[in-house]
């Protein structure tokens, strides 16, 4: 049964020559140009994927960028906020203190206006019972310095001021 015959051996191998060189001449060379182009394929899209990498790693360094530019944005801008309301705040106080000083000011001419007022009143109270007394001594003609002195003595408790 293991009996291989040279004839049949020869025909096989003949048999196997042929198919071998039909396929290298009708399929080998589409299988490989397939493969080759299959190979340049994955190699475009391995280069792809790192251009898309590194566009990616670019990317992320610009918005990495972008985020601190905007931090120092956002702090500048806080910066000078806080400037404006403390520059606010002591424009307020310094208007404040102004208006304060002004108030002052009016209320001791006010109150200095008012002494003066009062006594101008209290010498003109003193002023007229003054000229009363001198009035009532000198319609009393009295003979007798003594008697003067007394009467006026009198007058002068008699007087009440207000």
């Amino acid at each position: 049964m293991l009996d291989v015959g040279l004839g049949l051996f020869a025909w096989n191998l003949i048999a196997f020559l042929v198919v071998l060189l039909l396929l290298r001449k009708f399929a080998w060379k589409p299988i490989i140009s397939s493969l080759n182009e299959r190979e340049s394929k994955i190699a475009d899209s391995i280069a792809t994927a790192d251009r898309v990498k590194a566009e990616m790693a670019q990317l992320q360094s610009e918005n990495e960028a972008l985020m601190a530019k905007a931090r120092e944005e956002r702090a500048a801008i806080l910066k000078e906020a806080k400037e404006t309301s403390d520059k606010m705040i002591n424009e307020a106080k310094e208007k404040a203190k102004l208006e304060a000083n002004k108030i002052i000011a009016d209320a001791q001419v006010a109150i200095n206006n008012q002494k003066m007022a009062a006594l101008t009143d209290v010498k003109n109270q003193v002023g007229a019972l003054v000229i009363d007394v001198a009035e009532k001594v000198l319609r009393r003609e009295l003979s007798n310095k003594a008697d003067q002195e007394a009467y006026i003595a009198k007058m002068s408790n008699d007087v009440t001021l207000n």
